[in-house]
C-alpha cells in the first residue's frame, strides 16, 4: 500500500526558515505531480507548491521567491524549503501526490504536518 510521510515542521519565528519534506512508499511505478498544500484554522485547503515528474514548477503567488519545492525521483521524496516565513503561512501542510501503483488509487495524500510561525 502507497503511504506518503511527511516531516519537518513545527515552531519558527517570523523570517525563519523550515524544510518539509515527503517520502513516498510501497509499490510504487510512477509518480507524476508531487505538491504541498495547507490549511488554516478555518480555511481551506489550497495548493502551496507543485513539480511535474519534468520539474515544472508551479507556486501560490504569496510564497513566490520565499518556498522551493524540489523531488528527488530515484528516493520519491519532495522537498518544500520555505524561507523568510510569515505568521500567514501558519497552517497544517498536506504533501500529495498523484502515484501510479498495483491500486486503481492515483492520488495519495500524507498525514499533515503543522508548521507555527510566531514570536
Amino acid at each position: 500500500q502507497v503511504q506518503l510521510v511527511e516531516s519537518g515542521g513545527g515552531l519558527v519565528q517570523p523570517g525563519g526558515s523550515l524544510r518539509l519534506s515527503c517520502a513516498a512508499s510501497g509499490i510504487i511505478f510512477n509518480i507524476y505531480v508531487m505538491g504541498w498544500y495547507r490549511q488554516a484554522p478555518g480555511k481551506q485547503r489550497e495548493l502551496v507548491a507543485s513539480i511535474s515528474s519534468g520539474g515544472f514548477t508551479n507556486y501560490v503567488d504569496c510564497v513566490k521567491g520565499r518556498f522551493t519545492i524540489s523531488r528527488d525521483s530515484a528516493l520519491n521524496t519532495v522537498h518544500l524549503q520555505m524561507t523568510n516565513l510569515k505568521p500567514e503561512d501558519t497552517a497544517v501542510y498536506y504533501c500529495k501526490a498523484d502515484i501510479v501503483s498495483n491500486s486503481p488509487q492515483v492520488g495519495y495524500w500524507g498525514q499533515g504536518t503543522q508548521v507555527t510561525v510566531s514570536s
